[in-house]
């Protein structure tokens, strides 16, 4: 009976799975295009898939080795079942290798069962929650039917006298397996992330992402640029059908772990985002719907099932509805910081920023629709140049009497150091003052742009404003081409990575250095010398624009070092360190929440102990100097170097570097 049974299962099982698989592409290229290479897409997916994505869910070892066990098994189980089973194949070799599939699966199986007990609040409910049992079922079903093959049971056994109720149970089994894997694999049943989640590493709308040599994932972070000049093109995203075609493949990708929840640091702050549910209304959105299945968390202080969405329809509702909501609220996207701590979580490698920002484009551009002081500060970079609409010559009235260097003048030099709109600001002219300070000690050949120079655009970009961005850097681009020199060296974050990750799609490359690896390297020349620190218990706070977008994290605590600093880390650090709230224009839009983020992360500093909170950042400066009863003293790197200089360093500086050095002679 169940050789009859079997193959009919196993195909009918996969020709649902094909309809349902071209079901689902349909509802994919209901995007705008985006061009990809099929072929080399495909071709590198394995490696995507086994060193990429597992560099990613490898962070937590039971989880990467349950997933190991019951995706592999699952899909060495899934080919070998159709040669077996459901082509005849009864080869004892082939039937041993299948046992063996299956066995592992049954395993993987286990811990995920265990996953389910008591799962964390991040994780989703509802039909995730049997997948433990169709697991079970399918890997069961398959090793029960397989021993005969082996030899392990009498070939007959499930064939004769009353066995064909037990071959009937089994058939039920397989039947219940197969229509979770294969079935719900293409139909979004949980195992929906497997078949999407492949094609989303295949066709990755960043595939510079992924890795080409050792060592692991790339980094790619910068925004991607709108096309002003073609009138057709939307600008940003009205309707889910806006995002491209593999944008909505990523979206579908999702497998609802929660990990991105479990770091956004607007949700620990009770606003109303979740970015997980972000990513599952957009799917809502594509297939259409209402979002009254979702069995996860909410955005806070929004209940599940009141939004509504279609492939057509706008996201953010235009005006209010009188009947139910559109897909998501406003507050929803303004909340986010793009600190871009749901993307470094995210283990299927899901754009969540992206998305975020190209719907804010459209709120802004199009509708004008940006929060409490959006508007104003994007008027004044309109008018000054400056988001806090400042009169542009006084930039370096806070420098009067350090004679600074012109670019004007000199035309060429080794540094440009790029000030930011820091210099419009009381506390972060103490930072820039002592920057000079070092870059003087150490005798780099530095000049500022002074009055030529205007804000990077990375606030008008984050808050949707691609035109005034896009204003703002071709005009510095166009001011830099003036001039010659090595290294823009700027201790902004955010101005280090507009700089040196999105100039460049408009034309402006540089090589940029953020002012803590810069420092680093001219001590490592032996251009600085400083005095052993005598302070108190010190911790380093990352900027996320330093580090999840830049992937700099040794260079501020290598300095630290330096200074003879032991470093007290905060539970919180590295990749996944808290964000301070001031990135995205956050601090502009403000959307009220439960508390707020600098105070979440001052607390971090509480509980390490430390007196001194290290930072590289003005706007990480501003936010935790904002704290009301803050337990440590904030100091950015610059100034804790500046106090410890020695005047009369013992450096040789036989080999400085000159305007004219190639990349490859400069020593510092």
């Amino acid at each position: 009976m169940l050789e009859t049974l079997l193959p009919i299962l196993i195909f009918t099982a996969l020709a649902l799975a094909a309809i349902g698989a071209v079901r689902r592409i349909r509802l994919w290229r209901q995007g705008r295009p985006s061009p990809v290479n099929l072929f080399k897409g495909l071709a590198a997916l394995p490696r995507r898939y086994l060193v990429d994505l597992h560099h990613v869910v490898g962070r937590d070892k039971m989880i990467s080795n349950t997933h190991v066990a019951t995706a592999g098994g699952f899909v060495a189980a899934a080919v070998l079942m159709m040669l077996v089973h459901g082509l005849g194949i009864a080869n004892p070799l082939l039937g041993g290798l299948l046992l063996l599939a299956s066995a592992s699966m049954f395993v993987g199986s286990l811990f995920v069962a265990r996953r389910r007990i008591n799962p964390p609040k991040r994780l989703s409910k509802g039909p995730w929650m049997r997948l433990p049992k169709s697991l079970m079922a399918f890997s069961i079903g398959v090793f029960l039917i397989t021993l005969p093959t082996v030899g392990l049971l009498p070939e007959g056994l499930l064939e004769g006298g009353g066995s064909w109720l037990l071959a009937l149970v089994l058939a039920g089994v397989v039947a219940w397996g197969l229509g979770e894997m294969f079935f719900g694999m293409t139909w979004g049943g949980p195992m929906k992330h497997a078949f999407a989640g492949a094609l989303h590493l295949a066709f990755h709308r960043r595939a510079e992402r992924f890795s080409t040599k050792k060592g692991g994932v790339g980094r790619s972070t910068g925004l991607k640029a709108l096309n002003l000049e073609d009138e057709a093109a939307p600008l940003g995203v009205e309707k889910p059908a806006d995002f491209t075609w593999n944008q909505l493949l990523g979206f579908d990708a999702c497998v609802q772990c929660g990990r991105c929840e479990a770091v956004c640091p607007a949700f620990a702050a009770g606003q109303p985002l979740n970015p997980k549910k972000l990513i599952q209304d957009m799917v809502v959105g594509m297939a259409g719907g209402s979002d009254a299945a979702y069995a996860g968390s909410p955005y806070p202080g929004k209940p599940v099932g009141e939004h509504q969405g279609a492939p057509q329809a706008p996201i953010v509702a235009p005006v209010v509805m009188k009947e139910g909501k559109a897909l998501v609220d406003a507050d929803t996207l303004w909340s986010c910081t793009t600190c871009r701590a749901c993307v470094e979580e995210c283990p299927m490698m899901i754009e969540h920023v992206d998305a975020i920002v190209d719907m804010r484009r459209h709120l802004t551009l199009e509708r004008g629709k940006t929060p409490n002081k959006g508007a104003e500060v994007l008027d004044n970079l309109i008018a000054t140049d400056n988001p806090g609409g400042f009169d542009p010559g006084s930039r370096l009235n806070w420098a009067a009497d350090l004679n600074l260097p012109l670019m004007a003048d000199l035309k060429q030099v080794d540094v440009l150091l790029w000030l930011g709109d820091g210099a419009f600001d009381m506390r972060n002219q103490r930072t820039l003052r002592a920057l000079v300070k070092v870059l003087r000690a150490a005798e780099v050949d530095f000049a500022v742009l002074g009055t030529e120079e205007r804000d990077s655009g990375d606030v008008a970009r984050r808050l949707g404003d691609e035109a005034t961005f896009q204003s703002l850097a071709k005009r510095n681009i166009a001011t830099l081409a003036k001039y010659r020199f090595l290294q823009i060296v700027t201790c902004d974050p955010h101005s280090f990575h507009v700089l040196g990750n999105e100039y460049g799609e408009l034309g402006g490359v540089y090589d940029v250095r953020h002012h803590s690896t810069f420092i680093a390297e001219l001590f490592d020349a032996g251009r600085l010398t400083f005095t052993p620190w005598k302070g108190g218990r010190v911790t380093y706070h990352d900027p996320c624009y330093l580090g999840r977008y830049n992937g700099e994290y040794e260079a501020p605590r290598n300095v630290l070092k330096a200074l003879g600093i032991e470093v007290k880390e905060m539970e919180r650090s590295g990749f996944r360190s808290r964000c301070c709230g001031g990135g995205g224009g956050a601090p502009i839009t403000d959307i009220p929440g439960e508390r707020r983020i600098p105070d979440m992360r001052m607390n971090d500093v509480k509980e390490s102990g430390a007196e001194v909170v290290a930072v590289g950042c003005p706007q990480c400066t501003a936010m935790l100097e904002g704290v009301v009863d803050a337990s440590a003293e904030v100091r950015d790197i610059a100034e804790l170097v500046a106090d410890a200089l020695v005047e009369s360093p013992a450096a040789d500086t036989s080999r400085r570097p000159t305007a004219t050095t190639t990349a490859e002679e400069v020593i510092v």
